[in-house]
């Protein structure tokens, strides 16, 4: 079955709605992504997140290290080549940004999350974000909502499973390859997400591929009008991989002058939120499963971030 390419606006309107949640669930659980088209963000936004996203990489090394925290991957700046999909000995051919949620100090999280990163050189570049990042959950939960709808979960477990939630906006710099070792080490290696959801919001340049069932490789083409989602390894757990995780790739181009910027929205819970199956797909109240903060934490240190 191929991925899907679905419009938001047939999920806001009511005669079109069971339509849009029946084929948002096909997709998901055939292929663990779906395109989608028309999700109301403003162009306007992109264009200049996209532009905001290239004038920080192009700020000087030693500018930008000044933005890494000591634990890698939380927020901030990392460095090129510094994480690894799980599995691999060598990074991947990227450096990349985190951006998470402002909380309120009454949060019960305020002091458990890193606080964000801004850089001072580009003054625009927090409200941007900011505003970006809220756009983006806000899709996300409507997209949770759907599938709670496709599934008959409670309606409130969703909201109150991401409320403060642990999610991250990443902008990514896949630099120009020329003169790299592209033989044993890719933009992005195989690897399956570690959230309950990505929203990617288009790309700069095509190169992304996900591994069907069948074992070959499909590329998928991130149309700059389009959001490709998929959902990851959080969601397979508790939905008993009814929705999976499905492996992915960002393999090299072509054209070995070509950068690459891409900008994926990871969903996360909160980081208390437990990861057990949940009983709509033949699991029980277990109170010894995994929270989602043991569970990143895992992830992260196989990665090569802790």
């Amino acid at each position: 079955m191929a991925v899907q390419t679905l419009s938001f606006q047939d999920y806001l309107n009511r005669s079109t709605k069971i339509k849009f949640v029946d084929h948002l669930q096909e997709s998901l659980s055939e292929t663990g992504f779906v395109r989608l088209t028309d999700h109301g963000l403003d162009s306007d936004v992109l264009n200049q997140a996209y532009a905001l996203t290239k004038e920080l990489f192009d700020l000087p090394l030693e500018s930008k290290n000044t933005y890494t925290l000591k634990q890698l991957g939380l927020r901030g700046y990392t460095g090129f080549g510094k994480e690894r999909a799980k599995g691999q000995t060598t990074g991947d051919l990227k450096e990349f940004w985190h951006i998470g949620k402002d909380l309120n100090q009454d949060s019960p999280y305020f002091l458990r999350y890193p606080k964000n990163l801004w850089p001072s050189e580009i003054p625009q570049f927090r409200p941007l974000f900011c505003q970006l990042f809220a756009a983006l959950e806000e899709l996300a939960l409507n997209l949770l909502n759907a599938i709670g709808e496709g599934f008959s979960i409670p309606k409130e477990y969703f909201p109150s499973l991401i409320e403060d939630g642990n999610s991250v906006l990443r902008l990514i710099h896949y630099p120009a390859v020329n003169g790299m070792d592209t033989a044993t080490r890719m933009r992005a290696a195989a690897h399956a997400d570690i959230n309950l959801m990505t929203l990617l919001v288009g790309a700069t340049d095509s190169g992304l591929q996900l591994l069907n069932k069948e074992g070959k490789w499909v590329d998928i083409e991130t149309n700059p009008n389009e959001i490709v989602v998929d959902t990851g390894d959080m969601m397979a757990l508790i939905t008993g991989n009814a929705l999976p995780s499905t492996v992915h790739r960002v393999i090299n181009p072509d054209n070995s002058q070509s950068a690459r910027y891409s900008m994926p929205f990871f969903l996360h819970p909160h980081s208390d939120a437990s990861l057990g199956r949940l009983a709509e797909f033949g699991g029980s109240n277990d109170s010894k499963a995994i929270t989602a903060d043991q569970f990143l934490n895992q992830r992260l240190s196989e990665n090569g971030l802790k």
